[in-house]
C-alpha cells in the first residue's frame, strides 16, 4: 500500500514542479487612439491561443523560452512582438492596436454573426457609414439606403436586386434588423424605418440575396442589419437639428400652397461609460408639413390642408459587466407619432392633391423592450441570450386601426477554435405575435414561429474561407374563419414547417483579390394583413386571401472584389453576376372585385452589379466615392396572352401594363447611384446622383383607373435622374454646418405609380459634438 502512495506523491509533485515552470503573458488589448478595451481579440503564440474578455483582458500560459505573440483583431492592424519568457515569470504586455485604414478591413458581422473583414464574407455585402449619413442630411435610415448600390425603397418596403416590387404596405422580403433583433412589425412584416435609431449609428450592413438560412423567414431577399455605437472610454454627445424648405414645382400648376412646405426637426445622443456600465441615450423630434395637401371634407370651407407626420422618441440602450465574463444589458425605444397622408393622387395635374377619400390620419404609439446577455465560459464560448417585447397601436380614422404584440428570444452559441480556424455558430429562435385590428376582421389572431440554426465558417491555407448554413422553421398561425363571410367562431390552425440551406467560399488570389461564390435558400411565411386585409381607398378595394401559401426560392452570386491605392486614395472595384429563382412569389394583384396577395407561380432575376468605393487624398484633398451600377431582368416563369384560359401564365400577361413582355412589374432594370465628397481647408462640397430606369411594368388597372397615370408614363419613358448637392463647413471639429440643395433640377417623378415625390429643396443642418 505504500509504494502506490509514495508514487502518487511522487507524481503530484513532479506535475505541480511542471507547472511552476510554466510562464505566463498578460495585459490588455486597447484601441491605440481611444484606449477602448476591445473584446474577442485573438492572442496566440503558435498553436496556442485565447481571446480577450469584455475588459480586453487576457492571460497567456507557455513555457519557458522565445515566442513570438500575434494578436488579431478585425477591422485593426495586426501586431506581432517577440518575448523571452523564463520558468515562473509573469510577463505584462499590454497591446495598443492602430486601426485599419483599407476599406477592405472594415468590420462586418452580419454574413456569419461573428466580426469578419469586409473583403471575407461569402457574400456581397455593403457597408454604410455613419459620416456619409449625417453629411448628406438623411432623416430616416430608408432614405440613406437609397445610396447602396441595388438597393430601392417604394413606399417604404425595400428592394434589393429587383427581389421586391410593390406590395401596399405588407410582407417585406428584406429583413431590417437593429444590433440583430428583427424589428419588422407582427402583422404585416413592414419596416418602420422612424424606430431606428439614426442619430447613434456606428455603420449599417446590407447583405444582398437569401440569408433565410442564418436569420429566418423574411430574410428571402436580404438583410438590412443597422449597428449601433456604444460609449467609448471618453463620453460623447451629439446633438443635430435641421429646417428643410420645398420650393415649388417645375410644373406651377402643382402648386396648391401659398406658404411653403417644411420639415424642420433635432436629434441628440449620449454615450458615456459609468463604472462598469455603458450607457447610452437618444432622442429624436421631427414636425413635418408636407408638400402633399388634401381637402378635408368635413371642413370644405376651410381651403387645402397639408398632410403631416409628427413624431418623437427616445431610446436607451445599457451594458453592464457583472464579470470579466458575463455581461447583461437592457435596450428599450419608445415612439409616439401622428401621420396624415394619401394613397394615390387626384390627378397628373393635381398630384400633390389626395383624391377623394383616400386621405388618412393616423396616431400611433409604438415601444420596444430588449434585454439580453453574453457570457464567455472558461473554454472561451460565447453564450447569447436576448429578447424582445415589441408593441405597436395604430389609430386611424378610416376604420384601418390595429394593434399587434410581438415576442421573440434567442439562444446563441458561438465557438472559435483558434487553431483549427473554425467558428461555429449555432442557435434557437422562439417568436410569437398577438394580432388584432378593424383591418382583419376586428377579430384577434396569433402566430408562432420556432427555428434553429447552425453556421460553420473555415479558413483554409490563409487564402479560402468557406461557410454553410442550416436552419428548421416551424410556423403556426390561429385565426378564425371571419373570412367565409358568416363570421363564423370556427378557429383554423395554419402549420408549416421548412429548412433551408447556404453555402458559400470566398478566396484571395493576390494580395487584394477576393473570388467569391454563395449559394442559399429562401423562405417566407405569409403575413397576416397579406392573408387577411380587407379595407378600402377611395375605390381601391383590398381583399383577404385565406388560402394564400408560403414562397420559397434561391439566390447564388459569382463575384470578385478587386483592391486598389493609387497614391493616397485606396479602395475596391466590385463586381458580381446574380440569379434569383421563386416559386409560388407573393405579388399584389387585381382579382376579381379587388386586389389581393396571391401566389403567382415561379419568376426568376437575373442581373450584374458593379461598385466602387473608396476614400483617402487626391493631390491632397481628402475624397470619398460611393458609386455603383445595377441591371436586373425580373421575369415570370408562366407567361403569355395565348396560355390557355384559366392559367397562371394568362393571369400574368393579362393583370400587367405591358401584356406582350415577360418582366415583373414594378421593378426598373436599370440603377445607377453616385456618391463624391471631397474637403478643404474645414470646407466640404459633395453630390449625389441618381438614376432609376422607369418601372417597365405596373398594375394595368391603375393606368386605366387612376387619372393621369398612363400619360405621365408615357411623358416620362425613361425613368428619372436626381442629382443633389451639398457643401458647409466645419468650424472646428465639433461644429459643423451644412447645406443641401436636393432635388436641384426639380424634377418631377414618382417611385410608385400615382405618388408624386417631393420638389427641389433647401436644408440647412447644424451639428455640435462635445
Amino acid at each position: 500500500m505504500s509504494r502506490p502512495l509514495t508514487f502518487l506523491c511522487l507524481l503530484a509533485l513532479c506535475f505541480q514542479t511542471a507547472l511552476a515552470q510554466k510562464a505566463t503573458v498578460y495585459g490588455k488589448v486597447v484601441d491605440a487612439s481611444t484606449g477602448e478595451p476591445l473584446i474577442a481579440a485573438t492572442v496566440r503564440s503558435g498553436e496556442i491561443g485565447v481571446i480577450t474578455d469584455f475588459d480586453g483582458a487576457y492571460s497567456l500560459e507557455l513555457e519557458p523560452g522565445q515566442h513570438g505573440l500575434a494578436i488579431r483583431y478585425v477591422g485593426y492592424q495586426p501586431l506581432n512582438k517577440t518575448v523571452r519568457l523564463d520558468a515562473g515569470q509573469s510577463l505584462e504586455w499590454n497591446a495598443f492596436l492602430e486601426v485599419e485604414a483599407a476599406v477592405l478591413q472594415t468590420a462586418t458581422v452580419t454574413s456569419g454573426k461573428f466580426e469578419k473583414p469586409l473583403s471575407e464574407v461569402t457574400v456581397s455585402l455593403e457597408v454604410l457609414r455613419p459620416d456619409l449619413v449625417k453629411s448628406t442630411g438623411k432623416v430616416t435610415i430608408d432614405e440613406a439606403l437609397e445610396k447602396i448600390p441595388g438597393v430601392t425603397i417604394i413606399d417604404g418596403q425595400a428592394n434589393i436586386r429587383g427581389g421586391s416590387g410593390y406590395a401596399q404596405g405588407a410582407g417585406s422580403r428584406v429583413l431590417l434588423m437593429v444590433d440583430d433583433m428583427p424589428i419588422l412589425t407582427a402583422d404585416a412584416g413592414f419596416p418602420n424605418w422612424d424606430d431606428v435609431p439614426i442619430e447613434n449609428i456606428a455603420q449599417v450592413e446590407v447583405v444582398k440575396g437569401a440569408a433565410s438560412a442564418l436569420y429566418g423567414s423574411s430574410a428571402l431577399n436580404g438583410i438590412i442589419n443597422v449597428r449601433t455605437a456604444y460609449p467609448k472610454a471618453k463620453p460623447e454627445t451629439e446633438v443635430a437639428a435641421w429646417y428643410t424648405s420645398y420650393m415649388s414645382p417645375k410644373d406651377e400648376r402643382l402648386k396648391w400652397w401659398d406658404s411653403a412646405p417644411y420639415t424642420y426637426g433635432a436629434s441628440l445622443a449620449h454615450r458615456r461609460k459609468i463604472g462598469k456600465l455603458d450607457l447610452v441615450l437618444g432622442g429624436y423630434l421631427l414636425r413635418e408639413n408636407d408638400y402633399n395637401g388634401y381637402q378635408d371634407p368635413d371642413d370644405p370651407a376651410g381651403g387645402i390642408k397639408n398632410a403631416y407626420r409628427r413624431f418623437g422618441r427616445t431610446n436607451i440602450s445599457t451594458r453592464y459587466r457583472l464579470t470579466d465574463r458575463l455581461t447583461i444589458g437592457l435596450n428599450g425605444n419608445f415612439n409616439v407619432g401622428e401621420t396624415g397622408a394619401f394613397l394615390y393622387w387626384k390627378s397628373d395635374t393635381a398630384a400633390y392633391l389626395a383624391a377623394p377619400n383616400t386621405f388618412s390620419n393616423r396616431e400611433r404609439i409604438r415601444f420596444n423592450i430588449d434585454p439580453f446577455i453574453n457570457y464567455y465560459d472558461k473554454g472561451g464560448n460565447r453564450h447569447r441570450l436576448q429578447g424582445r417585447f415589441y408593441n405597436v397601436d395604430n389609430n386611424n380614422d378610416m376604420d384601418q386601426s390595429n394593434s399587434s404584440d410581438m415576442y421573440y428570444g434567442e439562444y446563441q452559441f458561438q465557438r472559435q477554435i483558434q487553431p483549427a480556424e473554425l467558428v461555429v455558430t449555432a442557435g434557437a429562435v422562439v417568436s410569437g405575435t398577438a394580432i388584432s385590428a378593424e383591418l382583419y376582421g376586428d377579430t384577434t389572431y396569433t402566430s408562432r414561429n420556432i427555428a434553429t440554426y447552425i453556421q460553420v465558417e473555415k479558413k483554409l491555407l490563409d487564402r479560402l474561407n468557406l461557410s454553410g448554413g442550416f436552419r428548421y422553421e416551424n410556423n403556426l398561425l390561429i385565426s378564425p374563419a371571419y373570412y367565409n363571410e358568416l363570421k363564423q367562431d370556427t378557429i383554423t390552425k395554419e402549420r408549416e414547417s421548412r429548412p433551408v440551406f447556404r453555402i458559400g467560399a470566398n478566396y484571395r488570389v493576390g494580395e487584394a483579390t477576393f473570388f467569391r461564390a454563395s449559394w442559399g435558400q429562401g423562405y417566407r411565411f405569409p403575413t397576416v394583413a397579406e392573408k387577411f386585409i380587407r379595407t378600402n381607398a377611395g375605390f381601391i378595394r383590398v381583399l383577404p386571401n385565406p388560402s394564400l401559401g408560403s414562397e420559397t426560392g434561391w439566390s447564388a452570386e459569382l463575384g470578385v472584389k478587386q483592391g486598389f491605392r493609387i497614391n493616397g486614395f485606396e479602395g475596391f472595384v466590385d463586381l458580381a453576376g446574380f440569379i434569383s429563382q421563386y416559386q409560388d412569389m407573393i405579388e399584389f394583384n387585381f382579382i376579381g372585385q379587388g386586389f389581393k396577395s396571391v401566389n403567382i407561380g415561379g419568376t426568376n432575376i437575373r442581373g450584374f452589379e458593379a461598385t466602387i468605393a473608396g476614400r483617402g487624398e487626391v493631390l491632397g484633398v481628402p475624397l470619398s466615392l460611393l458609386t455603383g451600377y445595377t441591371y436586373v431582368d425580373p421575369k415570370f416563369d408562366e407567361f403569355g396572352l395565348d396560355a390557355p384560359e384559366g392559367s397562371q401564365a394568362l393571369f400574368n400577361a393579362q393583370s400587367s401594363s405591358e401584356m406582350t413582355t415577360n418582366v415583373l412589374k414594378y421593378r426598373s432594370r436599370h440603377l445607377f447611384k453616385f456618391d463624391l465628397e471631397g474637403s478643404y481647408k474645414g470646407f466640404f462640397l459633395g453630390t449625389e446622383v441618381f438614376y432609376n430606369s422607369q418601372l417597365v411594368a405596373i398594375d394595368n388597372l391603375f393606368e386605366v383607373l387612376l387619372a393621369g397615370v398612363k400619360r405621365f408614363r408615357d411623358d416620362n419613358p425613361n425613368g428619372y435622374t436626381l442629382l443633389n448637392l451639398r457643401t458647409g463647413y466645419n468650424f472646428t471639429e465639433d461644429i459643423r454646418l451644412t447645406l443641401l440643395l436636393n432635388n436641384t433640377a426639380n424634377v418631377e417623378y414618382t417611385t410608385r405609380p400615382a405618388l408624386m415625390e417631393a420638389p427641389r429643396n433647401l436644408t440647412a443642418r447644424v451639428d455640435y459634438k462635445f
